[in-house]
């Protein structure tokens, strides 16, 4: 079918109408279709980790639907996302839902071998317990990479329930690996009640400052971009992004919301700001089409992944 990039771009909507075409992300070409792609999108609908609303696993092919009307240009960073670099999507990974230890084994092993000609991964999840695999095949690659944390909620929890491995443990469990930069990574959009103070000082204990709610309503968001950009250095950053980050207007979709979040426009405007920063590879996670009328929340997730293709540096 005829494609806005040639051979590998989105397809052509003056041909193919939107509605119509490749259940992919944006409508760009299959992994098996683009085999030398340098960039790979791809969903781990897993969500075995939740401990309120279940329903991640479906987030991946929801994201994809809600990416239809993404176009070839972006005319906030001037950039194509699609021609500066090859993406294709590589489709859902199959992992067994009922054993958290074997499906995180299975995430690392194909990350890792997806990984393994020099490809940017930018996963679909999923729940946020896919973390963790993501951060080991990030950290084989690079060291200990500067974690930028977009989410209502530290995840940097013990157990629950007595399991170490859910989705409000992922950063605990990365830091105590060693796969978190802890003078460079920080948490975006904190809120909400906590069970303790001890909560906040566990989390900067274990390596990470954090840009809470309340600060967006006190500071520019230029002034929030460059306190960022300052944590995360030069260092080899990896953005993880559970879309609960945004007020529940604009992303009810997701399993454990938090009112006082960021507009959609907020975040966006943050993740533009991060413009050529070493950027090795991202997820955005808890999308949960269940709760998700008009499409809201799996719009806004399609979204954040074009920004985050859009900042990655050009490989072209």
């Amino acid at each position: 079918m005829p494609r806005t990039g040639g051979g590998d771009g989105p397809l052509d909507a003056a041909v193919v109408p939107r509605y119509a075409g490749e259940n992919t992300f944006a409508r760009i070409p299959r992994l098996a279709d683009l085999p030398g792609a340098d960039t790979v999108v791809w969903g781990v609908p897993f969500d075995t980790g939740v401990s309120y609303r279940p329903g991640a696993r479906f987030g991946p092919n929801h994201v994809r639907q809600s990416s239809r009307l993404l176009r070839p240009y972006n005319p906030a960073l001037d950039t194509q996302p699609f021609t500066m670099r090859e993406v294709a999507d590589a489709g859902d990974l199959g992992v067994n839902p009922f054993d958290i230890g074997e499906a995180i084994d299975t995430i690392g092993h194909t990350a890792t071998e997806l990984t393994g000609t020099g490809r940017t991964l930018l996963t679909i999840g999923g729940d946020h317990t896919i973390a963790l695999p993501l951060l080991r095949v990030a950290h084989a690659q690079h060291g200990p990479v500067a974690v930028l944390h977009f989410d209502a909620h530290l995840d940097t929890w013990d157990t629950y329930f007595g399991a170490p491995y859910t989705h409000g443990t992922p950063f605990r469990r990365a830091a105590e690996e060693g796969l978190v930069d802890g003078e460079h990574s920080v948490h975006i959009g904190i809120r909400g009640p906590l069970y303790s103070g001890l909560d906040l000082d566990e989390s900067e204990r274990l390596g990470f400052a954090a840009v809470h709610c309340r600060d967006f309503a006190r500071k520019s968001l230029d002034e929030i971009i460059e306190r960022v950009r300052t944590r995360l250095g030069g260092r080899p950053v990896y953005v993880s992004l559970d879309i609960d980050v945004l007020d529940p207007a604009y992303a009810p979709g997701t399993g454990t919301p938090e009112a006082g979040g960021l507009s959609s426009r907020e975040l966006l405007e943050v993740l533009r700001g991060l413009q050529g920063l070493n950027l090795t590879g991202a997820d955005v996670v808890e999308v949960s089409p269940a709760y998700d009328h008009a499409e809201i929340t799996g719009i806004a997730a399609a979204h954040v992944l074009y920004e985050l293709l859009s900042i990655l540096p050009t490989t072209r």
